[in-house]
């Protein structure tokens, strides 16, 4: 009797390609999920940003005055550094962000009368300034509403380091999401006949637009 010997190549090849299709849709759901509210963020403000001049919101200005009490004046007094620009004193800051929305953390410009801060902010602008001899204290915050607000936030603009963070970790899962769906793409090309033409458009229209019609 003939002894029947299974096809074990054939099988380890179909268990190592299980494998890995397996870690590939695991990757790629991951990084969906991650990616999927900055894909759907970036991808409307990327929308407004190419339309900004027929969707311009009207600024909001609101002024704002307080002044700073007499012990946080003595502070900034003797603060006062050699230099054109340096941070305020951390209790001043805490003050001025207690009496005013803005974030006071940044380098200030001191001069022989005052102190100047500028607060930038995403979807708007606010500035603080402050007399050194009386302590009057006086602020302009400028909004410019959430369609500039979140339209800032695309280009990262004055939306801090958290922000900036979040966006290497942001292009990070959509780089994972496009590599592992392009893998997907290749192992499910040969049931899919339009996989390949559909990615080269992909590739062959903006290369035209940009050749054609940028210059």
């Amino acid at each position: 009797m003939h002894q029947i010997t299974s096809p074990r190549p054939a099988t380890k090849k179909k268990s190592s390609k299980s494998f890995w299709l397996k870690q590939l849709h695991t990757w790629h759901w991951m990084s969906s999920a991650i990616s999927l509210i900055g894909l759907l963020l970036f991808a409307i403000t990327g929308f407004t940003l190419n339309h900004a001049a027929d969707i311009e919101g009207t600024p909001i200005i609101s002024q704002k005055a307080g002044t700073l009490p007499a012990p946080l004046l003595k502070q900034l007094a003797a603060a006062v550094p050699t230099d054109a620009k340096a941070p305020l004193p951390a209790p001043v800051v805490q003050w001025v962000e207690a009496n005013f929305p803005v974030r006071a953390g940044a380098e200030a410009e001191w001069s022989a009368e005052e102190v100047y801060l500028a607060a930038p902010r995403p979807g708007g602008d606010a500035w603080v300034a402050i007399d050194l001899a009386t302590g009057e204290a006086s602020a302009e915050i400028t909004s410019r509403g959430w369609i500039s607000y979140l339209n800032d936030l695309h280009k990262g603009r004055n939306s801090g380091g958290e922000w900036s963070l979040f966006i290497d970790i942001f292009a990070g899962a959509c780089l994972v999401f496009a590599i592992t769906g392009l893998f997907l793409l290749q192992l499910h090309s040969a049931k899919r006949k339009s996989t390949w033409p559909l990615v080269g458009a992909g590739v062959v229209i903006p290369a035209v637009i940009a050749v054609i019609f940028i210059h």
